[in-house]
This record gives structure tokens, sequence and C-alpha cells, in this order.
């Protein structure tokens, strides 16, 4: 099972330095070749640490130049619709599954993967705790992406003086919400985010119906569902990943 430990190890380092160690600083400027190439170390560095620095050069060397590769023609050929950040996403894991079969021994090969004395206790259950990583952050933080992506065009114009909304208070309700449908679905309480859907709901009712245009809330609701579905989504995927290693 070493080839799925090695992959899910390197999926938790491009998720945490793709969305959590990338700053939108870095993501204005990343047609700089020097802060695309910073970029890219920091994957690299990061994936290599996750396998616990693995004397094998060759997974991250893939995801290295893979992910300069497949980053710089997304900045000249993409685009910031959701089809341009799904078809990047599907190229970095696809590559992390080429670096993992050709060297799925990497985990074994790290410090996480040896059997230290002592170590028995926390070794055995860390692929687990590294899906669990990776499945949140992709919920929770790749999601807000995802949804920024998808609903890109469909921005409705808004005076920014008739704005009364807190500074970043939609981004972080949408983080709120997919991580507690994250919760909920590990949990095996799927059934309840009914009820997180009718509360959130009933919140934004009144506001909706202060609004004159009918865009407004359909803009609402098309992210709302968006980011639930990506909620979901991500939440049975990692249960399912879960339970394949679990063997179950």
């Amino acid at each position: 099972m070493t080839l799925i430990e090695t992959a899910i190890a390197l999926t938790l380092g491009h998720v945490l330095a793709d969305f959590t160690m990338q700053s939108d600083r870095m993501v204005q400027n990343k047609r700089d070749p020097l802060v695309l190439l910073a970029h890219v170390a920091i994957v690299a560095a990061v994936s290599w640490a996750a396998l616990g620095f693995a004397p094998r050069p060759v997974p991250i060397l893939v995801i290295a130049l893979s992910h300069y590769a497949i980053d710089w023609i997304k900045l000249r050929h993409g685009g910031p619709g959701f089809t341009a950040f799904a078809a990047d996403q599907a190229a970095h894991l696809a590559m992390i599954g080429l670096a993992a079969t050709l060297s799925p021994d990497a985990w074994s090969a790290g410090l996480w993967g040896l059997a230290l004395p002592g170590a028995a206790e926390w070794h055995v259950p860390l692929p687990a705790a590294m899906t669990l990583a990776a499945g949140l952050v992709a919920a929770v933080w790749a999601g807000g992406y995802a949804v920024q992506a998808l609903m890109h065009g469909l921005k409705y114009p808004l005076d920014p003086a008739e704005d009364e909304s807190l500074p970043r208070g939609g981004q972080l309700i949408g983080r709120l919400e997919r991580l507690m449908i994250f919760m909920l679905v590990l949990a095996g309480q799927a059934g309840a985010i009914g009820f997180l859907i009718a509360a959130k709901s009933v919140l934004r009712f009144n506001e909706l119906a202060r609004d004159r245009e009918l865009r407004i809330g359909e803009y609402v609701i098309i992210g709302t569902l968006a980011s639930f579905a990506w909620g979901i989504g991500i939440a049975f995927a990692t249960v399912a990943l879960l339970a394949r290693l679990a063997g179950t």
C-alpha cells in the first residue's frame, strides 16, 4: 500500500503549498519567472517534508518540473474560469499519480514511514491523518478558489459606497460552511447538512427580499449551492479514501 501512501503525502504537500502557502501577492505576480520558481520551490519543499524527507529524488523532480510547466501553461493559455481551474488541478493530480507510480516506495523510505523504535503507535495512522488534513484543506481553502472561479463572469455591479458587508465576510462564511459540511460528513451526520442549508436560507431571506434585482439573488444562490456541492464532494471523497486505507 506504499503507493497510495506516497500519493497521499504528495497530495497533502500540493494542497498546502497551492492553497495555504501561496499569498495573493504571489498569485498576482506569478508571471515573473522568479516568483513562479519560488512557488515551485515551496511546493517541492513541502512535498518532500510530507514524504518524511525520503531519499528519493524522482517524485520531487516530477512534482517540481510538472508544477512549473502546468502553471506556466495556465498563466499563458488558461483563464480565470472554473474550466481552467479544474484542468489545472486535474493536471497536478495526474502528475502526483505519476510520481507515486514511478517511486511507490518513497513513503516507506521516508522518516514517517520507517518503523522507528517507539514509533509504532504513531506512524501507522499517519496516512489517515494526512488524508484528513488534505481533505480539510481541499474542502475549506481550495473550495474558495473553486467557487470564485465558477462565479467569474457572474459578478453583479455594486457601488462600493452601498456595500455594507464585512471585508472578506463572504470568504469567511464560505470557509466556515464548508468546514461544517466536512465535519458533518466525517461524523456520519450528512443528513444534518439539510438543516445547515435551511439556516443559511433563512439568514439570506431578508437580504434577498431587499434586493430589487433578481440577478443578485441568483448570484447568491449559485454561490451557495456551488460551495455546498464542493464541500460535500470533497468530504465524501475523503471518507472513501479513509475507508480504502482501513481496508474496509
